[in-house]
């Protein structure tokens, strides 16, 4: 049995060069991955394109026909940071559908990670930040709803607060969201987590895994999900873009591995998506992502 992988789509429509950067790693961290032996193309697993439906259980029907539909008012697109065009709506509601398929392959198998998603920025009524559907927020409506989970765990390490995720479930007592973030950062209105923990800007490895060493293993075991989904993102990095905090290549990978370990010696399934990362050299950036997939790949064998 192989660790499920989810890939999607290529990501390498061209751009204009101030969107280019969010969007082109998330075909080539799937390249690199099959060039490198770490993984093969028959535990690829392809989702379905997001319906309507399915998104609706978390956004407005009126935002998502705008959307989809390319009618969204300037002040609205230019808030999510992309030009507007069919692809992308395509390369969108696909990516939701791939986070939906990787908590219902983690379930099935304990772990599963996905080539993209971490959109958390994404509103119910509006994009933000590069998010235009929030696919964590999705998915867990998704497994809920179909009774396949009563209590999901969101674990968003991303170097940004997961606004547009803590506002969707601030009410809802099935999922519970817990942000690691820097304070001084990307929104600079910071919405309510569950739990959220600010940190101070150039944080670096030490700090950072203490304080997640102090509330992740305590989370566990106060709501015993039944399923984590984890946002990987590794604009953390104290050489990303729009980062600000201060963990290296070695960091990143004790984080992912710490978290992974943590839940699965537990028994809690967890489902992977890369979220965010900003460099002007893809391939680096692409390889920063790889050490999520490499730390799953490595505790794999033990489910």
């Amino acid at each position: 049995m192989a660790l499920p992988v989810i890939y999607h789509h290529d990501y390498v429509t061209p751009l204009p060069p101030e969107h280019r950067f969010p969007m082109p790693k998330f075909g080539l961290v799937y390249r690199l991955l099959l060039r490198d032996g770490l993984i093969t193309p028959e535990q690829v697993h392809q989702p379905v394109i997001a319906s309507q439906k399915l998104l609706a259980q978390v956004h407005t029907a009126e935002y998502i026909e705008a959307f989809c539909t390319g009618t969204l008012d300037r002040k609205a697109q230019r808030r999510i940071g992309l030009p507007w065009s069919e692809s992308l709506v395509t390369r969108t509601r696909t990516a939701v559908g791939g986070t939906v398929l990787t908590a219902q392959l983690a379930l099935q198998y304990g772990l599963a990670c996905n080539t993209a998603g971490g959109t958390h920025h994404a509103f119910p009524d509006f994009g933000s930040g590069f998010c235009i559907f929030n696919d964590l927020a999705v998915a867990a409506r998704t497994i809920v709803a179909a009774g396949m989970a009563a209590k999901i765990l969101i674990v968003d390490l991303d170097v940004h607060q997961g606004d547009g995720t803590a506002v969707v479930f601030q009410d809802d007592p099935d999922v519970f969201t817990f942000s690691v973030h820097c304070e001084k950062n990307f929104p600079f209105r910071k919405q309510q987590s569950d739990r959220d923990i600010g940190l101070p800007e150039g944080t670096d490895d030490a700090a950072y895994l203490k304080i997640l060493a102090e509330h992740l293993p305590d989370l566990l075991n106060q709501l015993q999900p039944d399923l984590v989904l984890y946002d990987a993102g590794v604009d953390p990095h104290h050489s990303d873009r729009l980062g600000k905090l201060a963990l290296t290549d070695e960091g990143l990978f004790k984080r992912d591995k710490f978290v992974l370990e943590t839940c699965l010696l537990q028994g809690y399934p967890v489902a992977t998506v890369v979220g965010g990362g900003y460099s002007k050299d893809v391939t680096v950036l692409a390889y920063r992502h790889i050490l999520l997939f490499r730390a799953a790949l490595a505790l794999f064998p033990m489910l």
